[in-house]
């Protein structure tokens, strides 16, 4: 284990995750945060310099559609709808005194 992770990083990570820990907690979170920065290290170790840098695990294209209006300004047949109409708009109860 070569990442010794100090009694004062454990305090400040602590704080950070406004967590109380007692003594026992605090050994048991330095052993688990060396071993998971021993295992960042192995991955350090790997060659990736013919890997491509990705954001993704699949390859994602724009999946985003055209914008094309498709019923056309239909107002006519809208309005027909309505209890009441009023120069070309619904004509609603007024809510606001």
């Amino acid at each position: 284990m070569a990442n010794i992770i100090s009694d004062e990083t454990i305090e400040y990570v602590g704080i950070l995750a406004k967590l109380e820990l007692s003594e026992e907690e605090k050994e048991a979170a330095k052993k688990d945060m060396g071993r998971m920065l021993d295992y960042i290290d192995m991955l350090n170790e790997l060659d990736t310099s013919q890997t491509e840098p990705m954001s993704h695990v699949f390859s994602i294209n724009n999946v985003f559609r055209d914008d094309v209006v498709s019923n056309g300004d239909d107002k006519e047949n809208m309005l027909k709808n309505a209890p009441e109409c009023k120069e070309g708009a619904y004509k609603v109860p007024r809510t606001v005194e």
